[in-house]
């Protein structure tokens, strides 16, 4: 058999067994590894676990011959994609049989179901990882129903779904069983009464099986039961409370069944139980105060469920706890104290309201504790020192309370193993005190970020020193953003980690230059953005794959900085609103790995480099080199077959020509903002194969022609913003063509995201949307993805507003003003329930105002002003609530907020369409229509307005944006 049996030499683990049967100086093979005899020299046992064996065990000839043997463990092998052997079901005499995790493949045979005196059967597939092979069983009763004398069955991975919902009734001619393993088999159906046979069943492990329902309130009358793990079995219903009275039970484990409901009942005493593990349910309710009664409790995890009120004071009567997670929920008032618990290990309590203080008392006793994680609650006063002398302490995470105060000085530090600080998001002030940070040499994260730190008192005071960072030899993530340091970056902080610093962000302080000589070497990450930084872009390492310059006062892009990008798979590279001005170097076209390139906002000129496109449009997604002065012609520009962009923005530029046709090849496509050129063109309707696209902003060029493409040469499902204002596009709008072109009501309802594009870095980079009300540029920072907005205002639309148009149910927006349309208003309008902004004015259009229009609720801008409308106004709505200007030059329109009766003077001559424009404001007109005041045109933006009043105004939206879509 030994020479039947071949060793990998490439597996990453030796052989400890196989290698030394050829070598062994005796014959006799009882004395080999992994053999076991009997007194009478027959081999009994056989373990091989762990070797490196390949190929399969067809032609091992001397396995099946051992006729006595009675264990067999060839678990952890490596026969890749080999079936199992059917002559196995020859060792008759088998009571333990171990293949797990052996990389075998197919139907496991039914031969197996002849070792009637199999007592422990692990067939358990193999962990998919590196691997993905797949093993199942065709009749799970077939194949059980002569093992009755097993007492351990573990089938883990192993495929079980021909089965159906029948598979508990096949575990019936177990009768002996006692744990049992099905992890990961794709079982469906509810479990049944059927497993209730199985009276001496300790251990039940179900998890990963997402097709379960129900069916666990019988599982209580198990009353030998210790262990249940029934986690991501798409449990459904009231949560099993019977279970928690079962009085041997040690384990539960429910997690990750969100549609698991209700509370927890009141836990007896004298409980068995350690391990308590339902997070990502549904439960909610308050925590009993009898949880105190769980005096063997170790481990209780109930993270991201529903609960509130206070955690109970009598969680202090644990004193074998070790792992607390009650982060994510919604519990209030005090933190209890927990200094009884002196195994604690493991305490996370964030994302809750918590609030109240942290004394220095309550840590002084938990000398074990490696892991505090507190952020995201509202807990105020100082912290304490003593967090900062727990000898075992590796993470401390404090984000997001109301910490106050200066850091207190400490001269014995016990932390030393302290890895990860995360102080951010607080109140904190003054110098950060070099004590701390003394003996904390095992930093790897440091975040002091969103606090008040005026400085970093980060140098000795003593002649000569090192600054104590510097020290910090291990540090690779130092977050000191948003606070208020000042003055110049010292150069010593690119040498902190002696190399091992990747992630460096000094975002929103007030720096104004980095110390020369600088050298970034080793970091991944920089982001510097809105400082008072000024002069040349500074050059990176080509190490670096994610750089942020933007908000700054930078001038000039240095010729040569291509040579200094990065050379990674990927590169984000964001240098918007500084002043930068002259042409973008043709040397940028080195970092062929480009991902995200943003200059927008500045002063530059030229031509754009043809090779930025040609050359990296298989890996750019995102080009923004919107609201500068750049110039040609953009029909010279060529996109490769291989375009990867999802987000192109060239608007506010001096762009001529025609849209070049070869974008069709950016079939990933999702936004293009091509606003305020020169550009002379038809429709795009050669993007057909852009079925992502989610922006469209064509607005203030010369585009002209029809709009309406050929049917079924169009479809952008997607599509949710469309401004084509100002423009010389004319005809007639195309109802069916239109229906085809822009999503109309499935986002209503959907989860609310932002537009924008994930980073490898799991950065973000959020799409930002500027809306053009009565000419005044409103930018808004956020752009949810259930936003819709439609302007085709100011060009030459004729004819009927299409009927279907009210189908559009998800509209927020719809601006259609200064154009020749005709007849009446659609009733159908009276669908368009989301509607907040709505404008028709200056057309032609006739007939009476639709009563339906009454019905909409959110509509906070109205303007039908010019037109050729009649009859009286609705009354007893809120369409009476609008100022007259929104209803002025009807010469037959009449009533409230108009006169009572028919105008009896003419109309005035109706103005010219504004420009837009940041400058005078009709406050009267942001008054009323602050409710959302949105929708008459839009240009993708990554940038805000610095004037006031816009700032002011874009909070008032984005307040009423966050109410009404949760962004």
């Amino acid at each position: 058999m030994k020479n039947s049996l071949i060793l990998s030499n490439d597996s990453g683990f030796p052989s400890t067994k196989l290698s030394q049967w050829s070598s062994h100086q005796s014959s006799d093979c009882c004395d080999w590894s992994g053999v076991r005899c009997d007194e009478a020299g027959h081999v009994i046992g056989l373990d091989l676990s762990w070797e490196p064996i390949i190929g399969g065990l067809e032609n091992a000839t001397g396995l099946f011959d051992l006729q006595y043997l009675q264990s067999l463990n060839l678990g952890f092998t490596l026969f890749k994609g080999f079936q199992i052997p059917s002559r196995l079901g020859n060792l008759t005499n088998l009571t333990y049989l171990n293949l797990s995790q052996g990389g075998f493949a197919g139907e496991i045979p039914t031969e197996i179901s002849s070792l009637t005196r199999l007592v422990t059967l692990d067939l358990s597939g193999i962990v998919p990882i590196e691997y993905s092979y797949t093993v199942w069983i065709a009749n799970l009763s077939l194949f059980l129903q002569n093992l009755t004398e097993l007492t351990e069955l573990h089938l883990d991975r192993v495929d079980l779904s021909a089965s159906g919902t029948e598979w508990c009734k096949a575990l019936s001619f177990l009768p002996n069983l006692q744990v049992l393993s099905l992890s990961g088999c794709d079982l469906s159906g509810p479990i049944n009464h059927y497993l209730a046979k199985s009276r001496s069943l300790s251990v039940i492990r179900l998890h990963y099986n997402y097709g379960l329902s129900s069916g666990t309130e019988f599982l209580a009358h198990l009353t030998n039961l210790k262990a249940l793990d029934l986690s991501e079995c798409g449990l459904q219903g009231k949560f099993p409370e019977k279970i928690l009275h079962v009085p041997t039970l040690e384990t539960l484990d429910l997690s990750i069944n969100q549609l698991l409901q209700g509370s927890l009942p009141n836990f007896p005493k004298n409980s068995s139980l350690r391990d308590l593990i339902l997070s990502h349910t549904g439960l909610s309710g308050t925590l009993p105060d009898s949880i105190g009664n769980l005096e063997n409790l170790t481990r209780v995890e109930v993270s991201s469920c529903n609960f509130t009120g206070p955690i109970p004071p009598s969680m202090a009567n644990l004193t074998q706890l070790f792992h607390m997670d009650f982060s994510s929920n919604h519990f209030f008032g005090p933190i209890p104290s927990l200094h009884k618990s002196r195994n604690l290990n493991n305490l996370d309590l964030s994302f809750n309201n918590l609030s109240g203080g942290i004394s220095s008392t309550f840590w002084e006793q938990l000398l074990n504790l490696q892991i505090v994680v507190l952020g995201h609650n509202s807990l105020s006063g100082s912290i304490p020192r003593s967090l900062f002398l727990l000898p075992n302490l590796e993470m401390l995470q404090l984000s997001n309370n109301q910490f106050e105060n200066q850091l207190p000085e400490i001269s014995n530090v016990s932390s030393s193993v302290l890895f990860d600080l995360d102080l951010s998001g607080n109140r904190l002030e003054g110098p950060v005190p070099i004590s701390i940070f003394f003996e904390l040499r095992n930093l790897y994260t440091l975040d002091l970020s969103s606090n008040k730190f005026s400085r970093l008192k980060l140098a000795s005071s003593k002649p000569r020193a090192i600054p104590i960072l510097k020290n910090q030899s291990q540090l690779s993530v130092l977050d000191i953003s948003d606070n208020q340091i000042s003055g110049e970056v010292p150069n010593w902080i690119w040498e902190v980690g002696s190399g091992n610093l990747k992630f460096l962000n000094l975002s929103h302080n007030l720096v104004v230059s980095l110390q020369e000589p600088y050298s970034i070497s080793g970091i991944r990450f920089l982001d510097l953005h809105s400082n008072q930084l000024r002069g040349n872009i500074p050059y990176m390492s080509p190490n670096t794959s994610y750089v942020d310059y933007s908000n700054n006062n930078f001038t000039s892009i240095p010729a040569d900085i291509g040579n200094f990008m990065s050379e990674t798979e990927y590169f984000y590279f964001v240098a918007a609103n500084n002043s930068l001005a002259g042409v973008i170097p043709e040397s940028v076209c080195k970092a062929t790995n480009f991902q995200v390139l943003d200059l927008s906002n500045n002063n530059l000129s030229g031509t754009i480099p043809a090779c930025l496109i040609t050359k990296s449009s298989s890996t750019l997604e995102v080009l923004n080199l919107g609201r500068n002065n750049l110039n040609g012609t953009l029909s010279d520009t060529i996109f490769p077959g291989d375009c990867g962009l999802q987000i192109l923005d060239l608007s506010g530029n001096q762009l001529q020509g025609v849209v070049p046709k070869s974008l069709a090849n950016c079939n990933m496509l999702q936004v293009l903002d091509l606003r305020s050129n020169y550009i002379s063109d038809n429709f795009p309707c050669w993007l057909r194969n852009a079925s992502s696209l989610q922006v469209l902003v064509l607005r203030s060029n010369n585009f002209s022609g029809h709009i309406s493409c050929p049917r079924n040469k169009v479809s952008w499902p997607l599509l949710q913003i469309v401004d084509l204002a100002c423009n010389k596009f004319s005809g007639r709008l195309s109802q069916k063509w239109l229906l085809t072109m822009m999503v109309a009501e499935t986002k209503s309802g959907s989860e609310v995201n932002h537009l924008g594009i994930e980073m490898p870095s799991n950065q973000f980079y959020e799409v930002r949307v500027t809306v053009t009300v009565k000419g005044i540029e409103i930018k808004l920072l956020k752009v949810p993805n259930i936003f819709t907005s439609i302007d085709f205002s100011s060009n030459n639309f004729e004819g009927p507003i299409p009927v279907e148009m009210g189908r559009f149910r998800s509209l927020y927006a719809l601006n259609m003003s200064h154009n020749a349309l005709t007849g009446s208003i659609p009733s159908s309008f009276g669908n368009l329930k989301e509607i907040e902004s709505l404008d028709l004015s200056m057309n032609n259009l006739s007939g009476k105002i639709p009563a339906q229009l009454a019905s909409l609720n959110f509509l906070s801008v109205l303007n039908l002003s010019y037109n050729n409308l009649v009859g009286k106004i609705p009354t007893s709505t809120q369409l009476q609530s609008f100022s007259p200007t929104s209803y002025e030059g009807n010469k037959g329109l009449y009533g409230p907020p108009l006169t009572n009766e028919s105008q009896a003077r003419p109309p005035e001559l109706p103005p010219s369409p504004p420009p837009a424009s940041s400058g005078e404001i009709d406050w009267f007109f942001i008054a009323m229509s602050i409710g959302f005041a949105v929708g008459f045109g839009a240009v993708v933006s990554p940038l805000m307005f610095s004037v006031q009043v816009n700032k002011w105004y874009n909070d008032l939206i984005y307040k009423f944006i966050y109410r009404r879509f949760r962004v």
